[in-house]
């Protein structure tokens, strides 16, 4: 066996079993007391998922904001006053329906066509590139992905990720730690751009993916969204006919088995939304003007 891919295979083997030791740990440590503090386990909210976290959410935020920052100073802002009059309304329901008081939330629309894109970070910032529009099509599909990113925030997905990583990722934590005596320092404005799904992204597990899903379908009804048009939305982003999703398809990732996949398939994740949705609907807050809600969508065979 080549000495390099026996030492990757060592190395993830070891960082596996160091894993599996702290997820151990976390169920014991969440009974409370010194064990608690040293490993950094806590309860997701909503859902109630053991997580691994070992930075506080004051230090979290003020990474988000840096990282925010440095995006910003990086892409063109769109000049398109409908389409960002559109980002900040629905922005702003979302972030109504988070009721999240210690962010400080702001909404930026990004000029480039061929990114397909969004993200929120911690303390409410949250940015779209102008390429997924295509694929929102309207505020229902906007509010789809919004609540979808948001949840990654109030779930503190990133942070989650960045401290399983911390096992393997020793220079990161140093670069990180900083944060909290007050310097941002740029490898962790990059750590939490790759942690939130900005540039080079870290993937989200597939227990992160589907609990954003499903926060976010609840996010977009309370702020007054039809979650059925969530199906509507990850039909389009499949970019196959339905009764093709899940098959082979002239499409990037169309035949990868979902085990080998961080993200669950598009089929997998529209037959969560329509399992999730009648339990979404009890939080639907309709405006006056809006349409009736759309007739349950017919389950995948």
């Amino acid at each position: 066996m080549d000495p390099l891919i026996a030492d990757m295979i060592g190395r993830r083997d070891a960082l596996a079993k160091v894993l599996r030791l702290t997820t151990g740990l976390c169920g014991v440590c969440l009974t409370g007391g010194l064990l608690d503090l040293l490993m950094g386990c806590t309860r997701a909210p909503i859902t109630g998922r053991e997580q691994l976290i070992f930075f506080s959410e004051e230090t979290e935020n003020k990474m988000g904001i840096e990282a925010y920052r440095d995006v910003l100073r990086q892409f063109p802002l769109s000049t398109n006053p409908e389409a960002n009059a559109m980002i900040r309304r629905v922005g702003e329901r979302i972030a109504a329906a988070a009721n999240k008081p210690s962010y400080d939330w702001e909404f930026a629309l990004i000029q480039d066509d061929k990114i397909i894109n969004a993200f929120c970070l911690p303390g409410g910032k949250v940015a779209f590139f102008t390429g997924i529009l295509k694929h929102t099509q309207n505020e229902a599909g906007v509010a789809t992905v919004m609540g979808h990113e948001v949840t990654h925030a109030l779930q503190r997905h990133g942070v989650e990720r960045i401290s399983r990583g911390i096992l393997e990722q020793i220079a990161q934590v140093g670069a990180i730690a900083g944060a909290a005596t007050g310097r941002v320092d740029p490898r962790a404005v990059q750590g939490v751009l790759m942690a939130y799904g900005v540039n080079a992204s870290l993937p989200f597990s597939r227990v992160q993916e589907s609990e954003a899903d499903y926060i976010g379908l609840r996010l977009m009804a309370q702020a007054g969204y039809d979650p059925h048009e969530a199906i509507a939305f990850w039909e389009r982003m499949s970019g196959c006919p339905r009764n093709m999703i899940g098959k082979l398809c002239f499409r990037s990732g169309a035949g990868v088995p979902e085990f080998l996949s961080t993200h669950p398939s598009e089929e997998t994740r529209i037959k969560n939304i329509e399992r999730w949705i009648p339990e979404a609907m009890h939080y639907y807050n309709p405006p006056p003007d809006a349409p009736p809600t759309a007739p349950p969508s017919k389950a995948m065979g």
